[in-house]
């Protein structure tokens, strides 16, 4: 149970005078899940504090709650800043609220120390007891441990938001639930974008490369890809998909795993696909498992109108995790390319009065996302998996519920762009990483997540 006190003064203090910093340097998406886990929030302080659309507004409102919950918030927070890699931000903290309990206990002593609840606690208890480098103040019941000067971190680092492959002091990821649709919203929107309310959604196909045969030296282990296909597997079977996974395939093997998924007669039951493939790759193929490549282009092909009739208007959803290249991205601007024109339609002769069938053309209602740019490198945490599905499953399971996928995409690439490695000493310090998709979609694509209509 909670401690009726609130924080105390110096650490909500010192809370005040860094939240300019925290603001904006703050990334908070695994790092609330440390505060429900430590039920320092609720359910719904996290998903209100997760449906800001800013990331400065979201630090900002996780700021605002933290002084109300407790003497036990501050140094949850910091432990969740500790755990998530952002230890530049504890140490800032934990500096800052020495300098605020010294100039407290300067006026009176350690006996006169503030209680979290102000000098009219009842509750207060004004002793102090030291023990292996913490000490312990105590208000009614409940103990708050204050580390000492020794017990704060050694040194400031520059901000980073993430690190890559170098990194093996994170944990894996945490995952917040996806947040279900509004009945208003569905109906609000369901005219005018793809059917979405089958049971299941749709089938996901998730094929993931991690370990490469002995023939294959240039082709490493992909540590912390076995990352990525739990979270894409726990991401889209929460949407409401019905999800297989293949792991360690090699080419052949993933042709055949794709062509039987594009052939499955249960694809005419369901309103959406998707795939995922996950592996070392180059632009415009991924690896299999013996080193042999599986092109992109024959993998489109198999979901066409011509070779996959069951899937003819719907959407067809493709994210490619994979390098496109050796080039390393150092963060150049990228510009907008030039808008689209519609092509004509054809006129009204009296051909058009028979009676035809409908044409489409070969390919259409695909989207594809992929985890970099042309001829760059995609980046890969050896804990937390890869960047690109970190974000996808982010931001899916926020916003899915009031976007559709092309606004998800957006807002995926948004992400990515704000990421920069960290790896002192390696050509890959600092490096960027640029996600991008392709759509031929032809309607706006809803996935409704936790919404199912009545029949």
């Amino acid at each position: 149970m909670k401690s009726p006190c609130g924080m105390l003064p110096y650490h909500r203090e010192a809370l005040r005078r860094c939240s300019v910093a925290l603001c904006k340097d703050l990334v908070i998406d695994e790092l609330v899940q440390h505060l429900l886990s430590d039920s320092i929030l609720t359910e719904s302080m996290a998903e209100s504090i997760m449906a800001d659309k800013t990331s400065f507004q979201r630090n900002r409102a996780l700021l605002s709650l933290l002084p109300k919950r407790g003497p036990q918030a501050f140094e949850s927070f910091c432990t969740a800043l500790r755990e998530t890699e952002q230890q530049h931000l504890e140490s800032m903290l934990r500096d800052r609220a020495e300098r605020q309990r010294g100039a407290v206990s300067g006026a009176g002593g350690a006996e006169k120390r503030l209680s979290p609840c102000g000098d009219n606690c009842t509750n207060r208890l004004a002793v102090i007891s030291q023990g292996r480098g913490v000490l312990t103040e105590k208000c009614g019941d409940f103990p708050l441990p204050l580390p000492t000067q020794e017990d704060t971190m050694k040194a400031k680092r520059a901000r980073t938001q993430e690190t890559m492959e170098y990194c093996l002091d994170a944990d894996g990821p945490t995952h917040m639930g996806v947040l279900a649709c509004a009945e208003d919203f569905y109906f609000k929107h369901c005219q005018q974008s793809y059917k979405m309310t089958s049971r299941p959604r749709g089938l996901a196909l998730v094929i993931s490369n991690v370990d490469f045969q002995p023939v294959t030296p240039d082709l490493e282990p992909r540590a912390g890809g076995e990352v990525d296909e739990e979270t894409l597997s726990r991401l889209f079977t929460e949407l409401g998909f019905r999800v297989t996974l293949h792991r360690n395939q090699t080419a052949q093997e993933v042709r055949a795993s794709l062509e039987q998924f594009s052939q499955s007669s249960e694809l005419r039951a369901v309103d959406s696909s998707v795939v995922c493939l996950l592996s070392h790759g180059v632009e415009g193929a991924v690896y299999g498992t013996d080193g042999q490549l599986v092109e992109l282009d024959w993998v489109l092909e198999y979901f066409d109108n011509a070779h996959c009739p069951q899937l003819q208007n719907k959407p067809k959803m493709f994210f490619i995790q994979a390098c496109r290249g050796e080039d390393t991205d150092s963060g150049v601007d990228q510009s907008d390319g030039p808008e689209r024109t519609s092509s004509p339609g054809c006129e009204q002769g009296d051909a058009a009065k028979e009676v035809v069938k409908v044409k489409l053309p070969q390919r259409s209602d695909m989207i594809c996302g992929f985890a970099s740019l042309k001829g760059t490198a995609a980046m890969r945490n050896t804990r937390r998996g890869s960047w690109f599905i970190q974000e996808m499953s982010s931001v899916f399971r926020q916003r899915a519920r009031d976007k559709h996928l092309a606004d998800l995409l957006v807002e995926v690439n948004a992400r990515i762009k704000q990421r920069e490695g960290f790896a002192p000493g390696t050509p890959f310090h600092r490096c960027k990483e640029m996600s991008e998709f392709t759509s031929s979609l032809c309607k706006d694509l809803y996935l409704f997540p936790g919404y199912h209509p009545k029949q």
